[in-house]
């Protein structure tokens, strides 16, 4: 039964969704430095009081869009992986087509907004302690995830370290690749590099042990 206080809970939980998107979209397009609670407000439609009133300081939005950040990531990376296991169900996974189906898509992760607003956060911290002890156990938490994606869509033993180590080199390339599209559109240059490490992995993976 609806409740007198659902309508100004739902929006309130409207209003910090807003201001998260926000956030993230700010981080993303103009980086660090314009991603005050200011900016973010005016960007997300709503007050400055009322942005301070779910994130009094700057840190603590930040903070919170870095979780959301992490959630999003988190649920994109498995419907993926669902998306891709249900697409290629009839392909075996010594199928060098899997193979490359599954790296192109771990690598167009790390090209999305999401990436690049969490790298404007990764560059700050570097240099910010406090805002670094909050996001590291937050990316070491999406890496095993991530990790452990991968190896159900490569098909793979994880217990064997050959593979454990290439799925992760391809996870740190992924990310390499990522980092080359920021400034410019990689893309020719990255589907060329996709494709050749994917054969080369591909015959590492399946290669007599």
């Amino acid at each position: 039964m609806a409740t007198p206080h659902e309508p100004k809970q739902d929006r309130s939980r409207a209003t910090r969704l807003r201001l998260l998107e926000s956030t993230i979209d700010t981080l993303a397009e103009t980086g660090w430095a314009a991603a005050t609670v200011a900016v973010v407000a005016e960007r997300a439609g709503v007050s400055r009081g009322a942005a301070q009133h779910h994130f009094p300081t700057r840190e603590d939005l930040i903070t919170a869009a870095l979780e959301y950040m992490f959630d999003i990531r988190m649920e994109h990376s498995k419907a993926e992986a669902a998306a891709f296991r249900s697409a290629s169900a009839h392909t075996a996974a010594q199928d060098p087509a899997r193979t490359e189906a599954v790296v192109a898509q771990l690598v167009e992760s790390y090209t999305t907004a999401l990436f690049k607003a969490a790298l404007q956060v990764w560059t700050h911290a570097a240099a910010d302690p406090a805002l670094r002890e909050r996001i590291v156990p937050l990316e070491a938490r999406f890496g095993r995830v991530s990790h452990r994606l991968a190896v159900e869509a490569l098909g793979v033993d994880d217990a064997d370290p050959v593979a454990h180590h290439l799925v992760q080199a391809t996870l740190d390339m992924a990310r390499g690749l990522g980092l080359a599209d920021v400034l410019t559109d990689d893309s020719a240059r990255r589907k060329q590099i996709v494709h050749q490490w994917a054969a080369t992995l591909h015959m590492a993976l399946h290669a007599p042990r």
